[in-house]
């Protein structure tokens, strides 16, 4: 029996993911393949919603009102709130996760300065936490009520990550995610002048990092593709690190024999 094409969709998810999430897809190439792309229409969902929530696209609200439908109870209109149904149709997916992701994108398309941790907290559980809700319904888990506190912890760490990640580059677009008591407190962020906030900032997110990582035990399937996930995206805030704490403007980049190692290493 020939083997099928795959459809145009999962075409475009294992592209989008190998084009603008490396690091993920990385960890991708470590997923049981009954679950692999179901992972990566999951991946297309949400990054296309991202996506066009930060580049202006007119369209975002719309898509973002189609998938909240879809969260309560409606039929499924548009290709991001198609695919979901799609999937729940194989997983159980927490709707209310998706949306609270949706909450997120919408805070996105109004920013306001964050004006807390706490707030910052909810918001990087909103946009990223949520996302590591919804993966573990498609890889499974022994005990949700367990696992998902834990998954959205570990999405939060990543979304902290980011942040500190893109310090330069967001100033550069007139966009800061960093809490504004955090800057009251430690002062801005410049080059040359933000090693103490880095330093609170970087044990906030190792902190959770150490929190998600506890709950892999919990997940059915994929334990070794969110280890090495976890562990190369960390490895970011150790090349902040190395890079004398934003002594210089930039983004931390870590080169990828590195990253294979640490992954590696983390798996082992």
């Amino acid at each position: 029996m020939p083997l099928q094409r795959p459809d145009r969709t999962l075409r475009d998810a294992r592209s989008t993911t190998r084009r603008v999430a490396r690091t993920f897809a990385l960890a991708c190439r470590l997923l049981p393949t009954d679950v692999r792309d179901d992972v990566y229409r999951l991946y297309l969902v949400f990054r296309t919603l991202d996506d066009a929530v930060d580049e202006g696209d007119p369209t975002a609200a719309q898509r973002l009102a189609d998938v909240e439908a879809w969260c309560r109870g409606e039929p499924a209109r548009g290709r991001e709130a198609e695919l979901l149904d799609a999937l729940a149709g194989r997983h159980a997916l927490p709707r209310d996760a998706v949306l609270d992701f949706c909450a997120g994108m919408r805070r996105d398309l109004s920013p306001a300065p964050i004006p807390t941790e706490a707030a910052l907290d909810v918001y990087c559980y909103q946009v990223a936490g949520t996302v590591g809700v919804v993966m573990t319904a498609v890889l499974g888990t022994r005990d949700a009520t367990a696992a998902r506190p834990r998954a959205a912890a570990l999405g939060q760490a990543m979304q902290r990550t980011n942040i500190l990640r893109d310090i330069d580059e967001d100033l550069v677009h007139g966009r800061s995610y960093l809490a504004r008591d955090t800057v009251a407190r430690f002062g801005p962020p410049l080059p040359g002048r933000r090693e103490a906030l880095l330093r609170d900032q970087i044990a906030r997110a190792d902190a959770l990092y150490a929190e998600g990582l506890t709950g892999v035990a919990e997940l059915r399937r994929g334990r070794r593709a969110i280890t090495a996930a976890a562990a190369m995206y960390r490895e970011i805030l150790r090349q902040i690190e190395r890079d004398g704490y934003g002594a210089r403007p930039g983004r931390a980049v870590v080169p990828g024999a590195r990253k294979l190692r640490v992954a590696a290493r983390a798996v082992l």
